[in-house]
């Protein structure tokens, strides 16, 4: 699917939301709200990581470090 936004995917994702989303760290419970392409890059992440899939999971993370640095800091961090 092509991303709706100018930000270049990481690699291919299906973005699946219409509008923002709120995404909690399950953690720390703290939210961010995301884009679409955004919510799809950082399941895809969370994937990599169940999966073992670490090259397509540390791509994604240099992409939300570079493109949302605040929200990775929340998420990803």
């Amino acid at each position: 699917m092509i991303s709706v936004n100018k930000i270049k995917d990481p690699f291919p994702i299906q973005i699946l939301d219409k509008t923002d989303v709120e995404v909690k760290n399950p953690f720390s419970g703290e939210s961010v709200m995301l884009t679409p392409q955004a919510v799809a890059v950082y399941d895809c992440i969370k994937g990599a990581e169940q999966l073992g899939e670490y090259d397509i999971m540390e791509q994604g993370l240099d992409w939300f470090r570079e493109h949302y640095p605040k929200e990775y800091m929340v998420l990803l961090d």
